[in-house]
């Protein structure tokens, strides 16, 4: 297996996620009010947060790779969400991007500072020239980072995420990287 790209901004580290991530995992996605922009029904078990890991590590394995790190503060150590590219469509250039952040850690800057580092890491070392991101129309601080990050709203996929018990929306964005590198 690979060597994990870990990857280092002034304030965070991108690392691999293990078992000692569990319980932080496992906070951030019992929280029901978190997750109703995540994609994905607030977790209720610990050990949904355990295959959590393992699913993220498998990643790398998968005939569509992706990669996952976990987002830990410098000065705390304290694990406070994850991004990632995944589905990496090699033959198109292609992936998407994913992320999701502790409620406590959320307005900070957390996330741009990751996901720009992450996006520069997955131009250069991926080979990709798009990045996708579907993005849940009620989340406006989430499609306003895409765009700030230079993502271009494509249009909105009807009912195209399922989870609540219902049927969701899903704005459509996408960040080439000859606009990513003009910016």
């Amino acid at each position: 297996m690979q060597i994990f790209p870990e990857l280092a901004t002034p304030r965070l580290q991108l690392r691999e996620l293990g078992n000692g991530d569990v319980d932080a995992l496992f906070a951030i996605h019992s929280n029901a009010a978190a997750m109703q922009w995540f994609g994905a029904d607030a977790m209720t078990e610990r050990r949904q947060a355990m295959q959590l890991v393992e699913t993220f590590a498998n990643w790398r394995l998968a005939p569509n790779p992706g990669i996952r790190w976990g987002i830990q503060r410098h000065d705390t150590g304290q694990l406070i969400g994850t991004c990632g590219l995944f589905k990496w469509n090699r033959s198109w250039h292609s992936c998407t991007v994913g992320y999701e952040l502790a409620e406590q850690a959320w307005g900070q800057g957390y996330m741009r500072e990751a996901l720009q580092h992450i996006i520069t890491w997955g131009f250069s070392e991926m080979q990709l020239n798009r990045i996708e991101a579907q993005i849940n129309p009620e989340n406006r601080a989430s499609w306003r980072l895409a765009e700030k990050l230079g993502f271009r709203h494509e249009g909105t996929l009807l009912e195209a995420g399922y989870w609540n018990d219902k049927f969701h929306d899903l704005r459509h964005y996408a960040l080439l990287k000859k606009i990513y590198y003009s910016c």
